[in-house]
């Protein structure tokens, strides 16, 4: 995947910007001239992170539908427009042994929720920008369940789902839609098992890395692709294997009607 320079003056959202992956990003786009607005929840030290890094901050609960489009709309009203959405706040499990519903609910509604929410409220401001991208921070957890963590996998496994199902609705609008799928990264959700890796000397993604990969899939990610983020191969698009299809009475494929099919893929 390359990454052509995004156009100066672009306007960005990231949420759960104060983040590892956020940060990064934000530093990375600030340098290339683009307007970036950090999304996270309303704490002093989430504050002092965007000031640090220069970005102006908003308070943002991800889970808050209501919420996401009332930050959209204060970006439009205070920028001008938004080029590309980074939905990127998420969390992970923390029970390793029994299943914690409460936990497991809780993990989906920000992962998972927060993208659709995210993705409702960007969309129409991308549409008056003439088009523009939509990043979601999935996870190899999305396409690799992890027994240790149900609903993270869960959460992830439907982000990537969302955004394959997104994408081909919104092409003709001019607007991508893509995932990252990070293995495991250098950010405060690896802490309750650091010391594990170091142990066991397994390389783990610096943000840096995996905020190349999101500035890449703004510029030229292909539509519904989940790329693969690992040390040593960099961001490469997972190839998802196809059911087999349906056969008529004679035998031949069967293709699907087109009224279950969106207009741009008829």
């Amino acid at each position: 995947m390359t990454s052509p320079t995004p156009a100066p003056g672009s306007v960005a959202l990231i949420t759960g910007g104060t983040g590892g992956f956020g940060r990064a990003l934000t530093a990375k786009l600030r340098a290339l001239g683009i307007t970036v607005v950090v999304a996270d929840l309303d704490s002093e030290r989430n504050r002092q992170v965007a000031t640090d890094l220069g970005a102006p901050f908003v308070a943002l609960d991800v889970t808050d539908r209501a919420a996401n489009k009332a930050v959209v709309e204060q970006i439009e009203a205070e920028h001008g427009r938004l080029d590309a959405a980074f939905l990127n706040a998420g969390i992970a499990g923390s029970s390793r042994d029994t299943l914690d519903v409460d936990e497991f609910l809780r993990v989906v509604d920000i992962d998972l929720f927060g993208v659709v929410y995210g993705t409702e409220a960007a969309l129409p401001a991308l549409r008056r920008a003439g088009g523009g991208a939509v990043v979601v921070t999935a996870s190899l957890a999305g396409l690799s369940p992890m027994s240790t963590d149900p609903g993270y996998s869960v959460a992830k496994g439907g982000a990537v789902a969302f955004v394959r199902s997104m994408a081909p609705r919104l092409t003709a609008d001019g607007i991508s839609i893509t995932a990252i799928c990070p293995g495991f990264a250098d950010t405060a959700i690896i802490d309750p098992i650091r010391e594990e890796f170091e142990k066991a000397g397994f390389p783990v993604l610096t943000a840096e890395e995996v905020a190349d990969a999101m500035v890449a899939a703004w510029t030229s990610g292909e539509p519904g692709a989940a790329y693969i983020v690992q040390p040593g191969i960099g961001a490469v698009p997972y190839r998802f294997k196809g059911v087999p299809s349906a056969k008529t009475a004679s035998g031949e494929t069967a293709v699907v009607p087109d009224a279950l099919r969106p207009p741009s893929m008829r």
